[in-house]
């Protein structure tokens, strides 16, 4: 059996599990791009990581994208630029 990890959620939600292998690459496609821009969109987050993986990845990258980038909130390696509209993100 592959390797999983339980996500956390910064408000307290249930988590889900995932593969550990899957939430290690879009991780790293997000720090790659939040290392080249200091505040990124949420959308354009999931766009970047898109062209980041570059179509290696299987499954939903936007879907993994969101579960992973609430799990790296929930352990402050990124946060939410407060009253941003679109939601902007950025290294914490």
């Amino acid at each position: 059996m592959k390797d999983k990890i339980r996500t956390l959620h910064p408000e307290k939600k249930q988590g889900v599990n995932i593969s550990k292998e899957k939430y290690d690459i879009i991780r790293n496609a997000i720090l790659c791009v939040l290392q080249r821009q200091k505040e990124i969109t949420f959308m354009n987050l999931s766009r970047a990581v898109e062209k980041e993986v570059n179509g290696n990845f299987d499954g939903s990258v936007t879907w993994y994208v969101t579960t992973v980038k609430l799990d790296m909130e929930a352990r402050g390696e990124i946060k939410r630029v407060p009253s941003s509209r679109p939601q902007l993100v950025k290294l914490a």
